[in-house]
């Protein structure tokens, strides 16, 4: 009886081994935790646009002459960074928060004013500005280039009629306000029902103001109001940051 009695609990022993093994080893086991795959928390930009890898000579040399100060009255947005010039009749304060896209960039200062109203609402001229997380919190430098291309092709997919063609004016590296900055310049043209504007002038600037945050600045003039397309090179010339 002894000697069964051993076999018996040497067969229970392997038996509760196994299940054992089986249970804990199992996805729906309650005593195993199971590991999260870790969450990319970075903003869409800072994760598009990895912080670029200078080497040793690469880029622009020495630093950009210091920009005369601004005269006039200056539309400043403090969260941007950045100020630039204010605009007399028809241009009027922009009083609202428009989240544009599939970036959603933040439009929460600037001037704007009416050029026409259709069925799909009101069209407008516009200069508005905004800060976007581009960057890691860490970071000390913005990949200007990628951060510029995605919000001008943001721009061009979210805010115009599709489809539409794109006249490319200007697309490059350059300073604004002694800041580094990327410059897109573009015409795009389009058609909507009941519009009377068929194209339009914009630019989009992304501005290096020293922070994980870019600046950007948004302009646009449709082409029913081509007597306001200096607009464009003249405020992106009075950028300068805070």
């Amino acid at each position: 009886m002894l000697i069964f009695g051993g076999v018996a609990g040497a067969i229970l022993a392997v038996g509760l081994t196994v299940i054992l093994t089986v249970v804990l080893s199992s996805d729906s086991s309650p005593f195993r935790g199971k590991a999260q795959a870790p969450t990319d928390v970075r903003p869409p930009l800072a994760q598009m646009c990895p912080a670029p890898t200078v080497s040793p000579g690469a880029g622009p040399t020495g630093t950009p002459s210091a920009p005369p100060e601004p005269t006039g009255e200056r539309t400043v947005d403090t969260e941007a960074g950045i100020s630039y010039r204010e605009y007399g009749p028809p241009w009027e304060p922009w009083n609202t928060v428009w989240r544009a896209g599939t970036l959603a960039v933040p439009y929460k200062v600037g001037q704007h004013f009416v050029t026409e109203s259709y069925s799909g609402g009101l069209y407008h001229a516009s200069i508005l500005s905004a800060a976007v997380p581009a960057a890691d919190n860490d970071a000390v430098t913005l990949n200007l280039e990628c951060v510029g291309r995605q919000v001008a092709a943001d721009v061009r997919a979210e805010y115009y009629p599709q489809p539409n063609t794109i006249e490319q004016l200007r697309d490059e590296r350059t300073t604004l306000g002694g800041r580094p900055a990327w410059v897109s310049k573009f015409r795009l043209h389009f058609s909507a029902p009941g519009l009377t504007a068929k194209d339009e002038l914009s630019a989009v600037a992304i501005i290096d103001v020293g922070k994980p945050t870019a600046a950007v600045l948004y302009v646009s003039i449709p082409g029913t109001h081509r007597q306001f397309d200096y607009v464009v090179d003249d405020v992106l010339a009075s950028v300068r940051p805070l």
